[in-house]
């Protein structure tokens, strides 16, 4: 049969190109986004879901605040949008495969694999639930691998806002071999009814094997309420000890038994992932139930209520039906009793006495005029603090209708009600509809620092500037960076992680590269006399020729780069240096040639130097220390007295010339 969808163009901007999955609550599309010019996911409703209409309102609710999500480890939500009697969901697409598809093709994952792929599925649920939302439905089959390793979390389909009711189906309460004891039940779930499904798929993919399997959904949901599974070194001894201890917490039947939160399990995943030996506070014995007396309760489920039937039929006690068959067949012996008679009519004595009295009550309270209440403020309470008013308790019921984000109410508080504050009502089972808030609608910042530049970033961060309306601040920072190549950004603020609100200005340094090195001169100084230099300014020596000077022999005559040009750390300097062919000279008391090296300063950026030969000022400038050296030509006979001044202080050089011949 041909797929009505295929084809179809949403909205006026998304084409339907094929069908790609299927699931409990929705059909999967690839689509093409011809705003964006993009390839997306899209998950339509299954009709018989869109039907129900307080279904469809609660679904796209809730669908809009887990597309407030924003991490690398979850399937990004672009859009929720609604086409005629149409409700759909706009993804990113993914080039991967499913962790349920990577097990199957693997085999068996090792202890470290499996650790890889759960510390990413916990980071990414314990973003969503510091946003309130509980995904319900972890699972192999909802978690993608990309083909870098990485790995996301999909299919946020069946999740609900933290402390909702569990109203959905039994076909929606996510795959039974996952299930959390309190869903199997029909409890209130949160966050760590996700630890538990969680620690299902750690346990699987440590073992290869699912840690309660049966015949049929209502055998393994038993399981879940009443087993405790096979430890996996049991299974696999070569399992680390430690791995099977979190594995076994974030499985505990019990929820006070269970890891408190996503984050608490990340700590103890990080602590082994750095030291496998790790003591953690965790024992066995520990996490396994309370032994009690109270009957099993009954698994409720809507339709036929197998669960439930089933439930019922392990808590009969064989012995029990055995004495009722017996019970049934066994008649004792008639006995007259005396005061039968007087026994029939005082109880039908009593009946009339009762009956005149539930009659008297029953008018009286059809003559009883309905007491008129005024309705109480409850915006900016909390349910529990709104239940406990005097103005609420015993007269108004509050009924959570929904949640959204708010700038003006704190996360949890009541932002909108209904009726309002001052009307009147009468009469029994008054209730009172609220709104509660999600808290201000905040994004996260991305990493976009070392890889990206300020273009590249801006088209990444596109959705996100785009949704709050943010600001990337001009590019007047830029700062020297060894580490950074030029024009990528070096850090922003605020930092990768970190919330974004609407309006929001973000601040980036961008890198200008290596600081450049200021090449100082070598011109008159022996070719020896250079090496260390270079050395000591991050420079290396290139090609060395000879060429004929009158300077004396292995002096340097020309440069290149020239002198006090900028250059990166680790250019080469070539040199040309005198081969001494035309280098002229007297010998005994005549005047010679010496060069002088004058080290400057490394504790400030510039200096005054002044140079005196016996007694004669030669040389008196500021100079940049940067160069290192100062290197000089001096002429004279014999010996002479050099005075040098840095800044006012005074040393002394002695410098003896030598005859060229």
């Amino acid at each position: 049969m041909t797929d009505p969808y295929i084809g179809k163009m949403l909205d006026n901007r998304y084409e339907i190109l094929e069908r790609i999955g299927m699931g409990g609550m929705a059909v999967v599309y690839k689509a093409k986004c011809h705003r964006l010019n993009r390839l997306v996911a899209i998950k339509i409703l299954k009709a018989d879901l869109a039907q129900d209409e307080d279904f469809r309102r609660r679904f796209n609710a809730e669908s809009q605040a887990v597309a407030q999500l924003s991490h690398p480890n979850i399937v990004s939500v672009y859009d929720v949008s609604r086409g005629g009697d149409t409700e759909y969901i706009v993804m990113e697409l993914i080039d991967g495969i499913t962790l349920k598809q990577y097990m199957e093709k693997r085999g068996q994952l090792n202890w470290r694999e499996s650790l890889h792929f759960i510390t990413q599925i916990m980071r990414g649920l314990s973003h969503a639930h510091s946003r309130g939302i509980v995904h319900r439905d972890i699972k192999p089959q909802n978690v993608m691998v990309l083909r870098d390793g990485s790995v996301k979390v999909a299919d946020f389909g069946i999740a609900c806002l933290e402390n909702s009711a569990q109203t959905l189906t039994q076909e929606a309460l996510g795959s039974v071999h996952y299930i959390s004891p309190e869903q199997a039940r029909g409890d209130r779930t949160d966050a760590r009814s996700d630890i538990y499904s969680a620690g299902v798929v750690l346990y699987e993919m440590l073992t290869g094997r699912l840690p309660f399997e049966g015949d049929s959904a209502v055998s393994v949901a038993i399981q879940h309420l009443s087993s405790i599974p096979l430890a996996p070194r049991e299974i696999r001894p070569d399992i680390p000890e430690q791995l099977e201890l979190i594995c076994m917490k974030a499985m505990a039947p019990e929820l006070d038994k269970r890891y408190p939160s996503a984050d608490a399990m990340i700590a103890d995943l990080e602590a082994f992932r750095k030291n496998p030996e790790v003591a953690l506070d965790i024992d066995l014995i520990d996490l396994r139930p309370e032994e009690t007396d109270e009957p099993t309760r009954p698994i409720p489920v809507s339709g036929n209520g197998t669960v439930g039937r089933a439930v019922r039929e392990r808590e009969r006690d064989p012995v029990r039906e055995r004495r009722r068959d017996y019970d049934d067949d066994y008649e004792p012996p008639r006995k007259e009793n005396k005061g039968k008679t007087a026994l029939i009519a005082a109880a039908a004595a009593l009946a009339v006495v009762v009956a005149v009295f539930l009659f008297k009550s029953i008018f009286a309270s059809f003559d009883k005029p309905s007491e008129t209440y005024e309705v109480p403020s409850v915006l900016g309470l909390t349910v529990e603090e709104a239940k406990e008013l005097d103005t609420v308790k015993d007269i108004f019921k509050i009924t959570v209708e929904g949640s959204d984000f708010s700038d003006e109410y704190k996360k949890d508080e009541i932002m909108a009600q209904s009726p309002e504050k001052g009307e009147l009502r009468k009469g029994g089972s008054l209730e009172i509809k609220v709104t509660v808030s999600l808290g201000e609608d905040t994004g996260v910042m991305p990493d976009i620092t070392g890889t990206y530049t300020v273009a590249s970033a801006k088209t990444e961060m596109k959705a996100l500037i785009e949704r709050y309306n943010l600001t990337l601040a001009p590019e007047d920072d830029r700062q020297f960076s060894d580490e950074v190549a030029a024009d990528y950004i070096i850090s922003t603020d605020p930092e990768a992680g970190e919330p974004l609100k609407k309006g929001d200005t973000i601040r980036i340094v961008v890198s200008k590269g290596p600081q450049p090195v200021k090449v100082p001169p070598f011109t008159n100084i022996h070719i020896d006399q250079v090496t260390s230099q270079l050395d000591a300014m991050g420079l290396e020596m290139g090609s060395v020729d000879e060429v004929d000077s009158s300077q004396p022999k292995g002096y340097v005559v020309e440069q290149d780069p020239e002198a006090n040009s900028q250059v990166p750390e680790g250019t080469k300097i070539n040199f040309k240096i005198s081969n001494g062919s035309q280098s002229g000279g007297s010998s005994g008391s005549g005047s010679n040639e010496e060069v002088i090296t004058i080290p400057l300063p490394t504790d400030r950026d510039t200096v005054h130097l002044q140079l005196f030969q016996d007694g004669n000022m030669i040389f008196d400038d500021v100079l940049d220390c940067s160069q290192g050296n100062y290197v000089r030509t001096i002429t004279g006979t014999g010996t002479v007295i050099l005075d040098i001044y840095l800044d006012g202080e005074h040393t002394t050089q002695e410098v003896t010339f030598d005859s060229y011949e």
